[in-house]
């Protein structure tokens, strides 16, 4: 059991059984999975007003992971803030079977932009079932999720009004920064454990040269222990897009 089901076991937060919904004490959250060719996890805030226009987090999971890892993240970040989207990745991990569902994201050719292609889709599928804000869609992911969250997120920043990767670092290769111009107005917010290995001292220092040297709008933050998102690390996701939702509100009076 890893620490993120730990402290949901622990806190009550989630039940098990078929529906896949949240404990009653949290009022009408509840996530649905769907199955088909392309599974997915919807998720549907407490206490849901359907006059409200509220922000969607599409999450892309970790690698060995699945869609419903959304189910396990989203009590952490807020049960009543967000309409919130999970596709399963588009490559199941070696060695693993059908039966553990454990997936990784492709960077690069065909799958990476069919992963594109279903991320749209599925925020057309939040659209038609909850009243989602089109102009507050965030893309977020972990590790892997959160490096193809950023390729896809720079790769369309006119799509996002913001990304965040919690210890997936910044993409390489196939020109992530061709849409530089778009890209400076689109806020990133990337996160990472001081144990990381993937985050040296020398590797953060060449991440602050190159969001300086490019102009972007980005937040990098450091958290003790490894770079699994962690309650602290997820409660600050929340504040982070509430400060972007509400900058974008001030903006627009």
């Amino acid at each position: 059991m890893n620490r993120l089901d730990s402290l949901l076991e622990k806190g009550g937060v989630l039940r098990t059984d078929g529906a896949h919904a949240f404990d009653q004490e949290f009022g009408s959250a509840v996530a649905k999975s769907t199955a088909g060719e392309h599974p997915a996890t919807v998720f549907g805030p407490v206490h849901y007003e359907r006059n409200y226009a509220y922000p969607l987090i599409v999450w892309l999971h970790g690698a060995g992971q699945n869609e419903r890892q959304l189910v396990k993240i989203m009590p952490l970040i807020s049960l009543r803030n967000y309409v919130a989207v999970a596709p399963r990745g588009t490559r199941r991990v070696d060695g693993t079977s059908a039966a553990r569902q454990a997936f990784t994201w492709q960077q690069h050719g065909g799958e990476f932009d069919a992963a594109q292609q279903r991320v749209f889709e599925l925020i057309e599928e939040a659209r038609r079932q909850y009243n989602v804000n089109r102009r507050r869609v965030f893309l977020a992911g972990c590790d892997v999720g959160g490096t193809a969250a950023l390729r896809m997120a720079l790769a369309h920043p006119d799509r996002f009004a913001g990304v965040l990767s919690l210890g997936g670092s910044f993409p390489t290769g196939r020109a992530p920064l061709a849409r530089l111009v778009e890209a400076r107005r689109l806020p990133i917010f990337m996160a990472y454990g001081r144990d990381d290995a993937a985050f040296t001292d020398a590797a953060v220092e060449a991440q602050l040269k190159l969001f300086h040297a490019a102009g972007l709008q980005a937040t990098l933050r450091q958290y003790p222990g490894n770079s699994l998102p962690g309650p602290q690390m997820l409660s600050n996701v929340d504040r982070w897009i509430m400060d972007v939702v509400t900058g974008e509100a001030a903006r627009a009076c």
